[in-house]
């Protein structure tokens, strides 16, 4: 969904051991969804809802898959369908929608392996509920953000010039996300020494991720005074707290990945593994962006 780049804090870079990645086809791709994701939130944002909700039921594929391998089969046509009916919720009815879709869904999980006589049901319904929270709950943050206080819209919008809020909300959101991985990784390379979490995320450093807390900071700060006409002491607390969400939610993907067994959940991106590994810095980000603008968003003009 946005542009990233490898794992944080490296040795070197390019095809490397240390980089792990193929940079000029992760480049390449993370430019395409780059375009493809801001000419949705800015031109048809009910487009941007279905590329998103798209992208939450690969990386539900992805999780399940990586599951089976441990024995534990998700329910997959209830969660499918709460992947779904959870980001139109949002986008659509706001919080309040995007919370009776989180228990209908949970409770179709529960029916389903109720009538569902195989074993392992009871592992079957917590990974079940458990990937409606990770992945399509905590995504759907992203269009209660979009959506604003106001009507969701439905239609084309060409006013690049005056995008609404939320949009903006939303692709500094998106911009953080990026500066933490971009930042974080240069600084990594080239002056990482001390693992965060060697046993999850050996690759990650405290040098890289003042990398990104710096980065964010130059990102985040302008954008609220000259974007959001905020105070920059709220640019600030949104890029630390951005950075350390995004953090988090990839240190997160990393140890599901290292209990599961699994390097990448797959590989259907190139140069980038699998959807997930796009996804997990997004899904932390995500909720922590809407709490940000909600309760610090009056003190902008």
């Amino acid at each position: 969904m946005v542009i990233p780049v490898p794992e944080v804090a490296g040795k070197s870079a390019g095809r490397t051991p240390s980089a792990g990645r193929d940079l000029p086809a992760a480049i390449g791709v993370g430019l395409t969804m780059l375009v493809v994701v801001l000419g949705g939130i800015l031109i048809y944002p009910l487009a941007f809802v279905v590329i998103v909700t798209a992208f939450a039921g690969f990386g539900i594929w992805e999780f399940s898959r990586a599951l089976l391998q441990r024995g534990i089969a998700v329910p997959m046509v209830p969660v499918l369908i709460g992947t779904a009916a959870m980001p139109a919720s949002a986008y659509i009815s706001g919080a309040e929608g995007l919370l009776f879709a989180l228990v209908a869904s949970t409770a179709a999980v529960l029916v389903w392996r109720c009538l569902d006589p195989a074993a392992g049901a009871v592992q079957s319904i917590f990974a079940g509920v458990f990937a409606l929270m990770w992945i399509p709950f905590f995504i759907s943050f992203v269009f209660l953000l979009l959506r604003g206080e106001g009507v969701a819209t439905t239609g084309v919008t060409w006013d690049l010039l005056e995008p609404g809020r939320g949009a903006v909300q939303v692709a500094l959101m998106l911009m953080l996300v990026v500066a933490n991985d971009t930042f974080g990784y240069l600084v990594g390379v080239l002056f990482g020494k001390h693992p965060m979490a060697p046993k999850i995320s050996p690759k990650k450093s405290w040098e890289g991720f003042a990398g990104s807390v710096a980065g964010a900071i130059l990102i985040a700060v302008p954008a609220t005074i000259f974007l959001l006409n905020g105070p920059w002491w709220v640019g600030l607390v949104l890029a630390v707290t951005m950075v350390a969400a995004a953090t988090a939610g990839d240190l997160a993907e990393s140890m599901v990945k290292r209990e599961l067994g699994v390097k990448d959940m797959s590989s259907i991106l190139p140069g980038h593994g699998g959807v997930m590994d796009r996804l997990d810095s997004i899904l932390f980000g995500a909720p922590v962006a809407f709490i940000i603008f909600t309760v610090l968003g009056r003190f902008a003009a």
